[in-house]
């Protein structure tokens, strides 16, 4: 699918290896295109059922993996994972692509390589999120205190470990916008891959609404139970575990069905089944609206973030949902009511072809193409500079 030189060396430096979310999605599509790199994660903790998307690709991984905790207990050891990622020793390679929401844009790399960073997100808990990540840590007082030190130094070191990346690529808009910021650099903007074919599409709709997420405090499924609970004859199903769990159940109604962490099967039937999917986070990109909408599930969100990028208004042409501008309960319910009452308007289909536009294949095509350009720009060889004549 691609036409790759046998001698160009590749390495693919992933923040961390614990389970397999969008990030992996990423990393996997790479690993598509460059089947012959190297992977390199700080931790390497999944299990043997999970590691299929690495294809068989050498891992390495960083000291911290063999300190006591290392695997298990990764968040503990972020503070180190800077000097961690700073001492992979990447020499031998030509291509270097990082995949980072956290400290993989910082390994080191020489003059003669290239260094392409797909950034899922600036560290998001050592700038905009930080105060939220301490709340939930329960950092207070003196420990609080050293954390934001800490945090102080890994956002001084995550801006000057930018000026070794070649050029930048932000999963969103949104992103692009926060890289600008922090990092004072512009990214190209290509947005991750969706498996559309892992959610079947369908049109018989139950009488339910639906949200799938991690239960921590920026994806505000509090605020999405709490609205419904100020609407008893609507119907919401909650889906996902994590530490917001016992607040969640507390504003919820007895009109919210709380389910916990279910498998693949059950979330995709779910979605297939809903009248409607609900998301109130402030969100880099967002999977989840897109997963929905890949079973023809429209989508009501927070018009804010990544949601601005993947779901249509009801006041567009091909609509997909209803946004709701506000983080409130206020908002969401007037947001509710409008889909109720305009619901009709969104096509099945219309929400199935937007999912469409995100398929893995686009993905590999616009990164492939995006290294092409970045190797004709430095001069590179002609057998590097047409790794992009096919995808």
């Amino acid at each position: 699918m691609s036409i790759i030189p046998g001698s160009l060396r590749v390495a693919v430096v992933h923040d961390w290896l614990y389970c397999v979310g969008g990030a992996e999605r990423v990393l996997e599509q790479m690993l598509m295109l460059f089947p012959q790199a190297d992977v390199f994660t700080a931790i390497d903790n999944l299990p043997p059922n999970q590691r299929n998307f690495l294809q068989g690709c050498a891992v390495h991984t960083s000291f911290i993996q063999n300190l006591p905790g290392g695997r298990t207990h990764h968040r503990v050891f972020l503070p180190l994972m800077p000097l961690a990622v700073e001492q992979f020793d990447l020499s031998g390679y030509d291509l270097v692509l990082s995949s980072s929401c956290a400290v993989a844009k910082g390994v080191i790399t020489g003059p003669s390589q290239l260094h392409v960073s797909y950034v899922h997100s600036p560290m998001r808990y050592a700038w905009d999120l930080q105060n939220a990540y301490l709340g939930q840590a329960g950092f207070t007082g003196l420990k609080g205190w050293i954390a934001r030190l800490m945090l102080h130094q890994m956002r001084a070191w995550d801006v000057q470990t930018a000026n070794g990346v070649d050029s930048f690529v932000a999963n969103s808009r949104f992103v692009a916008q926060r890289i600008r910021k922090i990092y004072r650099r512009d990214a190209e903007v290509i947005h991750p891959p969706i498996d559309v074919d892992s959610f079947q599409y369908g049109e018989d709709k139950r009488d339910y609404y639906l949200t799938v997420s991690r239960l921590v405090p920026y994806k505000r499924v509090d605020l999405i139970a709490a609205a419904f609970a100020r609407m008893p004859n609507r119907r919401l199903v909650v889906i996902g575990d994590g530490p917001e769990l016992a607040r969640v159940r507390k504003v919820a109604g007895p009109n919210v069905e709380i389910l916990g962490y279910q498998d693949g099967a059950t979330v995709c039937r779910h979605m297939r089944e809903a009248r409607a999917f609900v998301f109130a986070a402030v969100e880099d990109f967002g999977i989840a609206p897109l997963e929905a909408q890949s079973c023809g599930t429209p989508v009501i969100a927070l018009a804010q973030g990544g949601a601005l990028e993947t779901v249509r208004g009801i006041e567009t042409r091909e609509p997909t949902g209803v946004m709701f501008a506000e983080q409130t309960e206020d908002s969401l319910i007037e947001a509710v009511e409008t889909f109720e009452r305009r619901g009709r308007d969104i096509d099945p289909m219309a929400c199935r072809r937007n999912a469409m536009r995100f398929n893995p294949a686009r993905f590999r095509a616009e990164l492939l193409g995006h290294v092409n350009q970045c190797y004709r720009g430095v001069g590179a060889p002609r057998e590097l500079a047409d790794i992009g004549a096919a995808a």
